[in-house]
Protein backbone atom coordinates (compact mmCIF):
# COMPACT_ATOMS: atom_id res chain seq x y z
CA UNK A 1 0.00 0.00 0.00
CA UNK A 2 1.57 3.37 -1.03
CA UNK A 3 0.89 6.12 1.01
CA UNK A 4 0.70 9.76 -0.75
CA UNK A 5 1.45 12.42 2.35
CA UNK A 6 1.49 12.54 5.89
CA UNK A 7 -2.01 13.56 6.26
CA UNK A 8 -3.16 10.14 4.42
CA UNK A 9 -0.42 8.71 6.66
CA UNK A 10 -2.47 9.83 9.75
CA UNK A 11 -5.51 8.53 8.69
CA UNK A 12 -3.80 5.18 8.01
CA UNK A 13 -2.41 5.40 11.62
CA UNK A 14 -6.02 5.92 13.27
CA UNK A 15 -7.84 3.48 11.06
CA UNK A 16 -5.17 0.90 12.66
CA UNK A 17 -5.63 2.35 16.12
CA UNK A 18 -9.18 1.34 15.48
CA UNK A 19 -8.97 -2.25 14.41
CA UNK A 20 -6.74 -3.10 17.33
CA UNK A 21 -9.17 -1.11 19.54
CA UNK A 22 -12.29 -3.50 18.09
CA UNK A 23 -9.62 -6.73 18.24
CA UNK A 24 -9.18 -5.89 22.20
CA UNK A 25 -12.64 -5.62 23.01
CA UNK A 26 -14.36 -2.51 22.02
CA UNK A 27 -17.53 -2.20 20.61
CA UNK A 28 -19.00 -0.07 19.19
CA UNK A 29 -22.67 1.72 20.40
CA UNK A 30 -24.40 2.23 17.52
CA UNK A 31 -26.88 4.56 19.17
CA UNK A 32 -24.49 7.10 19.80
CA UNK A 33 -22.74 9.37 17.16
CA UNK A 34 -20.02 10.64 19.24
CA UNK A 35 -18.88 7.75 21.72
CA UNK A 36 -17.33 4.25 21.95
CA UNK A 37 -18.72 1.97 24.55
CA UNK A 38 -16.06 -0.62 26.06
CA UNK A 39 -17.74 -3.71 28.04
CA UNK A 40 -17.12 -2.68 31.46
CA UNK A 41 -19.41 0.56 30.00
CA UNK A 42 -16.82 3.00 30.23
CA UNK A 43 -17.01 5.98 27.63
CA UNK A 44 -14.79 6.80 25.41
CA UNK A 45 -14.74 10.50 23.08
CA UNK A 46 -14.20 10.18 19.46
CA UNK A 47 -12.31 12.62 16.94
CA UNK A 48 -13.89 13.50 13.26
CA UNK A 49 -11.15 13.55 10.57
CA UNK A 50 -11.96 14.12 7.55
CA UNK A 51 -15.44 12.77 7.98
CA UNK A 52 -14.78 9.59 9.15
CA UNK A 53 -15.10 8.79 12.86
CA UNK A 54 -12.16 7.57 15.50
CA UNK A 55 -11.81 6.61 18.58
CA UNK A 56 -9.71 8.93 20.96
CA UNK A 57 -8.63 6.87 23.99
CA UNK A 58 -5.62 7.13 26.10
CA UNK A 59 -3.58 4.27 26.62
CA UNK A 60 -2.51 3.38 29.85
CA UNK A 61 1.69 3.81 30.51
CA UNK A 62 3.20 0.34 30.16
CA UNK A 63 6.52 -0.20 31.94
CA UNK A 64 9.21 -2.48 30.73
CA UNK A 65 12.09 -3.60 32.98
CA UNK A 66 15.10 -5.62 32.23
CA UNK A 67 14.25 -9.48 32.62
CA UNK A 68 14.74 -10.84 35.87
CA UNK A 69 17.47 -13.68 36.54
CA UNK A 70 17.48 -15.57 39.48
CA UNK A 71 20.00 -17.58 40.59
CA UNK A 72 17.92 -20.48 41.90
CA UNK A 73 14.49 -21.55 42.96
CA UNK A 74 15.27 -19.76 46.59
CA UNK A 75 15.89 -16.63 45.02
CA UNK A 76 12.53 -16.61 42.55
CA UNK A 77 10.05 -17.44 45.32
CA UNK A 78 11.38 -14.69 47.37
CA UNK A 79 10.93 -12.27 44.55
CA UNK A 80 6.96 -13.73 44.54
CA UNK A 81 6.27 -13.66 48.08
CA UNK A 82 7.78 -9.67 48.13
CA UNK A 83 5.12 -9.18 45.16
CA UNK A 84 2.14 -10.55 47.63
CA UNK A 85 3.90 -8.86 50.54
CA UNK A 86 3.85 -5.46 48.44
CA UNK A 87 0.11 -6.24 47.12
CA UNK A 88 -0.92 -6.51 50.54
CA UNK A 89 1.12 -3.84 52.59
CA UNK A 90 1.40 -0.90 50.07
CA UNK A 91 -2.97 0.17 50.10
CA UNK A 92 -1.99 0.27 54.32
CA UNK A 93 1.08 2.36 54.01
CA UNK A 94 -1.57 4.98 51.78
CA UNK A 95 -3.85 4.58 54.35
CA UNK A 96 -1.59 5.59 56.95
CA UNK A 97 -0.24 8.57 55.07
CA UNK A 98 -3.58 9.73 54.77
CA UNK A 99 -4.53 9.31 58.41
CA UNK A 100 -1.07 11.17 59.04
CA UNK A 101 -2.45 14.08 56.60
CA UNK A 102 -5.75 14.27 58.24
CA UNK A 103 -4.31 14.42 61.76
CA UNK A 104 -1.61 17.52 60.98
CA UNK A 105 -4.60 19.21 59.54
CA UNK A 106 -7.02 18.36 62.85
CA UNK A 107 -3.98 19.60 65.36
CA UNK A 108 -3.25 22.51 62.99
CA UNK A 109 -5.81 24.06 64.34
CA UNK A 110 -6.41 23.23 68.02
CA UNK A 111 -5.38 26.45 70.11
CA UNK A 112 -2.44 24.78 72.36
CA UNK A 113 -0.25 21.63 73.19
CA UNK A 114 -2.81 20.33 76.01
CA UNK A 115 -5.19 20.54 73.85
CA UNK A 116 -3.42 18.68 70.91
CA UNK A 117 -2.24 15.91 73.85
CA UNK A 118 -5.75 15.36 74.76
CA UNK A 119 -6.82 14.69 71.12
CA UNK A 120 -3.69 12.45 70.37
CA UNK A 121 -4.44 10.17 73.54
CA UNK A 122 -7.76 9.75 72.51
CA UNK A 123 -7.18 9.37 69.02
CA UNK A 124 -4.28 6.79 69.54
CA UNK A 125 -6.65 4.34 71.51
CA UNK A 126 -9.56 4.95 68.73
CA UNK A 127 -7.34 4.25 65.16
CA UNK A 128 -5.70 1.31 67.42
CA UNK A 129 -9.23 -0.07 68.16
CA UNK A 130 -10.66 0.34 64.75
CA UNK A 131 -7.23 -0.86 62.53
CA UNK A 132 -6.11 -3.61 65.35
CA UNK A 133 -7.80 -6.88 63.55
CA UNK A 134 -6.58 -6.04 59.99
CA UNK A 135 -2.83 -4.90 61.13
CA UNK A 136 -2.80 -8.09 63.52
CA UNK A 137 -3.23 -10.09 60.35
CA UNK A 138 0.18 -8.98 58.76
CA UNK A 139 3.33 -11.33 58.81
CA UNK A 140 6.61 -10.33 60.53
CA UNK A 141 7.76 -9.52 57.13
CA UNK A 142 4.82 -7.68 56.38
CA UNK A 143 5.28 -5.71 58.91
CA UNK A 144 9.00 -4.88 58.32
CA UNK A 145 7.82 -3.89 54.84
CA UNK A 146 5.23 -1.66 56.31
CA UNK A 147 7.54 0.39 58.07
CA UNK A 148 9.52 1.03 55.18
CA UNK A 149 6.97 2.11 52.87
CA UNK A 150 5.10 4.28 55.74
CA UNK A 151 8.89 6.12 55.11
CA UNK A 152 8.67 6.45 51.36
CA UNK A 153 4.69 7.67 51.84
CA UNK A 154 4.82 10.31 54.52
CA UNK A 155 8.82 10.80 53.91
CA UNK A 156 9.35 9.93 57.96
CA UNK A 157 9.89 7.24 59.62
CA UNK A 158 7.68 5.12 61.85
CA UNK A 159 9.87 6.47 64.67
CA UNK A 160 9.43 10.11 63.89
CA UNK A 161 6.08 9.88 63.71
CA UNK A 162 5.33 8.46 66.90
CA UNK A 163 8.00 10.65 68.21
CA UNK A 164 6.15 13.74 66.68
CA UNK A 165 2.49 12.60 67.94
CA UNK A 166 3.29 10.87 71.39
CA UNK A 167 6.87 12.04 72.43
CA UNK A 168 9.85 10.03 72.85
CA UNK A 169 9.20 8.09 75.47
CA UNK A 170 6.20 6.71 73.44
CA UNK A 171 8.56 6.38 70.49
CA UNK A 172 11.57 4.61 72.30
CA UNK A 173 9.32 2.02 73.83
CA UNK A 174 7.88 0.98 70.42
CA UNK A 175 11.50 1.09 68.51
CA UNK A 176 12.63 -1.36 71.50
CA UNK A 177 9.01 -3.40 70.94
CA UNK A 178 10.11 -3.15 67.44
CA UNK A 179 13.66 -4.33 67.70
CA UNK A 180 12.81 -6.92 70.02
CA UNK A 181 10.68 -9.02 67.29
CA UNK A 182 13.57 -8.17 64.92
CA UNK A 183 12.04 -4.81 63.19
CA UNK A 184 13.40 -1.14 63.24
CA UNK A 185 11.17 1.79 63.28
CA UNK A 186 13.93 4.08 62.22
CA UNK A 187 14.24 2.26 58.60
CA UNK A 188 14.29 4.72 55.68
CA UNK A 189 13.01 3.41 52.19
CA UNK A 190 16.16 2.92 49.74
CA UNK A 191 18.68 2.35 52.24
CA UNK A 192 18.15 -1.49 51.72
CA UNK A 193 19.63 -3.77 48.72
CA UNK A 194 15.98 -4.99 47.76
CA UNK A 195 14.55 -1.73 47.83
CA UNK A 196 15.43 -1.15 44.29
CA UNK A 197 13.33 -4.42 43.63
CA UNK A 198 10.51 -3.56 45.68
CA UNK A 199 9.99 -0.22 43.86
CA UNK A 200 10.10 -1.86 40.80
CA UNK A 201 7.73 -3.94 41.66
CA UNK A 202 5.23 -1.29 43.34
CA UNK A 203 5.76 0.27 40.06
CA UNK A 204 4.28 -2.37 38.57
CA UNK A 205 1.47 -3.42 40.76
CA UNK A 206 0.02 0.47 40.20
CA UNK A 207 0.38 -0.60 36.38
CA UNK A 208 -1.87 -3.67 36.85
CA UNK A 209 1.55 -5.58 35.56
CA UNK A 210 1.74 -7.83 38.18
Amino acid sequence: MFVKNQQQMKKLFLKLSLVTIIVFGTVFDSNAQRNFILPANSVYTTIIIDGDTFPHVELPMLYCFPPLKFKNKKEEAYYWRTVRDVKRVLPLSRYIKTVVERTNETLMNMPDKKTRDKYMAHFEKTIYKENEEEFSKLTLNQGKLLIRLVDRECNYTSYELIKSYRGSFRAGFWQFFAKFLGADLKSVYGTKDDDKMIERIIILVEAGQI
